[in-house]
């Protein structure tokens, strides 16, 4: 997940609220969000961040296998273009901090990544690097992961920047394997770039479930704030934030039952600690997502 840019977005927006924005949405008439097949299941959900990267090396098929022992609803997972174009489950820009390489995952083939290892940089609670070398701790295609795991949910987040080669396309070749595989009421898609969202939503047209970027965080927060929540028409089906953002607090239960007023999940990320977990639940929370599916998994088995 990127960090929220939430102030400076707001300050933005708060000009354009002084002017046309307000004068659009107060004459307009709101309606909350059909909620999507994606919705449908008991919640709470539990997502495992990356597939759970505080337990296995992140996005791996050993961090995924380990999550489903924890009964997880799903997986938060980052996906980026490879250099042939091929859609790979990896968090950073870089293969650097992940695996024994280096370079940009845009820069290199898929036959190229899958010679690396993404065990050799993780550490146990004992500070070694048990999976070095590991057969599983290789990079994972999204097609290999949403074929492999087809009774989870998966979260998909578009890590490329927009104004990137490899990110005019990502949206594009999104929507065409998802629709290729029949997994559209599995998968929700979103991004930290409203621009990726609308992009991939051109293709799907509301066919897929959608999470939401900062800037329509923002607008959302600064018209609940105003007194203008009343006039918000939400344009994606779940928000997934940050606990906090510059001292701007986002898990006030107030803002949670405003967005699920509108059949807007809300979901907050990433929640370690089980008492914040309980918290965010206790308040509304409809997704909690986690580097500790096993903490999790505690709390829901025991509680909920």
């Amino acid at each position: 997940m990127a960090k929220l840019n939430l102030l400076k977005t707001t300050g933005l927006i708060g000009g354009v609220v002084a002017g046309s924005w307000i004068i659009t949405k107060t004459t307009s008439k709101v309606q909350p969000r059909s909620i999507k097949p994606f919705f449908t299941q008991q919640a709470p959900y539990v997502f495992a961040h990356r597939g759970g990267m505080a337990l296995r090396p992140e996005h791996t098929r050993l961090a995924f296998d380990h999550a489903l022992k924890y009964d997880v609803t799903g997986f938060e997972i980052d996906v980026r273009l490879t250099k042939d174009e091929v859609l790979v489950v990896t968090h950073d820009e870089t293969v650097d901090r992940t695996s024994n390489g280096s370079g940009y995952v845009g820069e290199h083939t898929l036959a190229e990544l899958q010679q690396l290892d993404f065990g050799y940089h993780f550490k146990d609670i004992n500070n070694e690097h048990p999976y070095r070398g590991h057969e599983e701790a290789k990079i994972v295609t999204l097609k290999e992961l949403l074929t492999a795991y087809p009774d989870v949910l998966v979260n998909i987040d578009i890590k490329d920047h927009p104004e990137s080669y490899t990110g005019s396309l990502a949206p594009s070749h999104l929507y065409r394997l998802i629709t290729d595989l029949k997994v559209e009421d599995r998968v929700n898609v979103t991004s930290f770039y409203d621009e990726q969202i609308e992009r991939f939503n051109l293709y799907a047209q509301g066919s897929i479930s959608i999470g939401t970027g900062q800037n329509e965080v923002a607008k959302a927060y600064l018209a609940y704030t105003s007194g203008y929540g009343h006039t918000y028409q939400p344009k994606t089906d779940t928000f997934q934030l940050p606990l906090q953002v510059k001292n701007i607090p986002l898990d006030k239960a107030g803002f949670i039952q405003f967005l699920t007023s509108l059949n807007i999940s809300v979901g907050y990320w990433v929640v370690n600690q089980i008492d914040i977990m309980d918290d965010l639940i206790q308040k509304g929370a409809h997704t909690i997502v986690t580097d500790r599916p096993d903490t999790a998994h505690f709390l829901i088995k025991k509680q909920y």
